[in-house]
This record gives C-alpha cells, structure tokens and sequence, in this order.
C-alpha cells in the first residue's frame, strides 16, 4: 500500500489559502498507517507523482500571523 495525497492549487500565495491541516493535525492523521508506509503526492488528477522528502520542507517566517488565520 501507497498513501497518496492528491493535491491542486488552491491560492497563488500563501496569504490567500483558507485552510490547511497544523503539524499537529497531520501528524495524528498519519498516526493511523503503519511508519513504513510510502507517502507520495498527486498531481494533475493523477498525472504526474512526486514525494515528499526532508529536504523539500522550508520554514516561512514572512508572516507570524499566519497562526491565527488556521
């Protein structure tokens, strides 16, 4: 099994996405798979397939309101 997540544009900036899931939020969602399960991205409905890794992550210090607009 392959825990895929399908994925779209919702905003063309950070500012303008409406919601999305905390740390928290996802980390309690994955809590259900087993640690060994590959976790892939959709893109495209399914067209084209990426994957996450470490180093993709950054951290975005533009905005500290970004906390209340969860």
């Amino acid at each position: 099994m392959k825990l895929v997540y399908n994925t779209f544009r919702g905003a063309y900036g950070l500012e303008d996405v409406r919601r999305t899931m905390t740390v928290g939020e996802l980390v309690a969602f994955l809590q259900e798979y087993d640690p060994d399960t590959p976790v892939a991205l959709s893109f495209d409905n399914g067209y084209t397939y990426g994957g996450l890794t470490e180093g993709r992550f950054e951290e975005n210090f533009d905005d500290e309101s970004d906390e209340e607009d969860c």
